[in-house]
């Protein structure tokens, strides 16, 4: 599925995001407000939303939630320059990356590429799914499965992303700048607080080791890191 859903009042904008999409090989379908992009959200229609942060009557952090609710599909916010307040709190619902607007059609078609390519791996393994293991963590990559314990995890494509590199790193720090480059395709930006949000989502999400500590670690200057006991 290579379908995308543009949610935003400004018209004139989601008709020249759409007419470039449509040339990129994109299907492309939109709605103009919360409650229609929330409906169309949850049919099961799409593979990712993009969803603006500025819109009547129902904003764009109010349409995060509902679809969060029921959905795990990725979802990208284009929020206004300077909205750092907005921009977090789409993160910590769960949105797995965000646009500053205005931004153009090449930009915005990348970050989605981007986040399709992580969320729909090509699968590798020849003799069956392969899975990735530290302590209590169990991962399958090429199916986007996670449990803790046994207990399936409640994941955002962009946490997955992250959790993996974390997983196969497992032992020692990873950089932020790495996490941005291989969890979210992009090199981290100045003063861009993403891994960081997504990175304590991570940490309430996982269990705790035996000894009752996280087992995502920050590690003073050099990053995060996973460990296992």
């Amino acid at each position: 599925m290579n379908k995308v859903l543009l949610i935003d009042d400004d018209i004139e904008l989601v008709g020249m995001f759409q007419e470039y999409l449509t040339q990129e090989g994109f299907g492309v379908g939109s709605a103009n407000d919360g409650e229609a992009g929330t409906r169309l959200a949850l049919s099961g229609e799409f593979a990712i939303a993009i969803l603006d942060v500025m819109m009547p009557r129902m904003n764009g952090i109010e349409t995060l939630r509902r679809i969060r609710e029921k959905s795990r599909m990725p979802v990208l916010m284009l929020t206004g320059r300077g909205d750092d307040t907005d921009r977090i709190l789409g993160l910590e619902l769960g949105a797995d990356d965000y646009v500053t607007k205005p931004c153009t059609p090449r930009e915005l078609t990348a970050r989605i590429r981007a986040i399709l390519r992580r969320a729909n791996p090509a699968s590798e393994e020849s003799n069956g799914p392969m899975s990735l293991r530290v302590g209590k963590l169990a991962m399958v990559p090429s199916l986007r499965r996670a449990s803790w314990d046994g207990e399936a995890l409640a994941l955002t494509s962009t946490e997955f992303n992250l959790l993996e590199v974390l997983a196969r790193n497992a032992g020692r720090p990873v950089s932020k700048n790495e996490l941005s480059e291989l969890g979210l395709g992009r090199p981290m930006a100045r003063f861009d607080r993403n891994i960081d949000v997504h990175l304590s989502s991570l940490r309430h999400k996982l269990g705790l080791l035996d000894d009752g500590r996280s087992c995502l670690q920050t590690v003073y200057r050099l990053g995060y890191q996973l460990i296992s006991e």
